[in-house]
């Protein structure tokens, strides 16, 4: 089952799942479910056919970390789709999720009496399919040079297919492997230009002389 929002739908009171990591379009996300907030908010997706986002904390407590008396999160997420639902044992849900369209808070978020997360939000439009520009090439095929080796090691993050010849994609992929710092990753994924995106991790890689040429 997948649970997913056009771009041109509103985004009013939109639950938020805060995670000390930044999503990516595309990406694979894990996550466990035990607290009665986040069960009743999947309850809710799947029953809705409806999204939530997550979002990076700048500051506070991840979902089921315990408390903080201040809670900072970004103005990007994205948009998570539940594919599959497991549940393991009463009262805990593992689900595999992915992300799927970037959004932006419209107003500061709130707190629920639960304690769930929402905020007001409008999707962002989809990155723009385009191709890699030669020049990048390199980064493109030490990408596939790595896509194989943690698929030989059972560690790969995302999922198929592999759409190497789509500059958005090479980029999102890249900044999940980038030992970066989360800040970082968040600007990356902000970014509306795909090849901007591309181009900055290209640099990057060649700083580190992890791609040559």
């Amino acid at each position: 089952m997948s649970v997913s929002t056009p771009v041109n739908d509103s985004l009013a009171a939109l639950p938020l799942f805060p995670l000390r990591s930044v999503l990516f379009p595309g990406a694979t996300l894990h996550l466990k479910i035990f607290e009665a907030r986040y069960l009743d908010l999947v309850g809710r997706c799947l029953r809705e056919q409806r999204p939530f986002g997550v979002v990076c904390l700048r500051q506070g407590a991840e979902a089921g970390r315990g408390g903080a008396t201040l809670t900072q999160i970004e103005e990007v997420g994205v948009l998570v789709a539940i594919d599959e639902v497991d549940s393991e044992q009463a009262g805990i849900l593992r689900l595999r999720c992915r992300g799927t369209q970037r959004f932006r808070r419209t107003a500061p978020a709130r707190q629920l009496s639960d304690g769930l997360w929402v905020c007001d939000s409008e999707p962002l439009p989809e990155d723009e399919l385009l191709r890699p520009v030669p020049a990048m090439a390199a980064t493109v095929h030490a990408l596939e040079q790595a896509i194989g080796t943690l698929q030989a090691q059972d560690a790969l993050p995302f999922a198929p297919p592999f759409k190497l010849d789509d500059a958005g994609w090479v980029a999102n992929r890249w900044c999940e492997l980038l030992p970066v710092s989360l800040a970082a990753k968040q600007r990356l994924m902000a970014l509306d230009d795909p090849t901007l995106r591309l181009s900055l991790v290209d640099e990057y890689l060649r700083g580190k002389n992890v791609v040559k040429g």
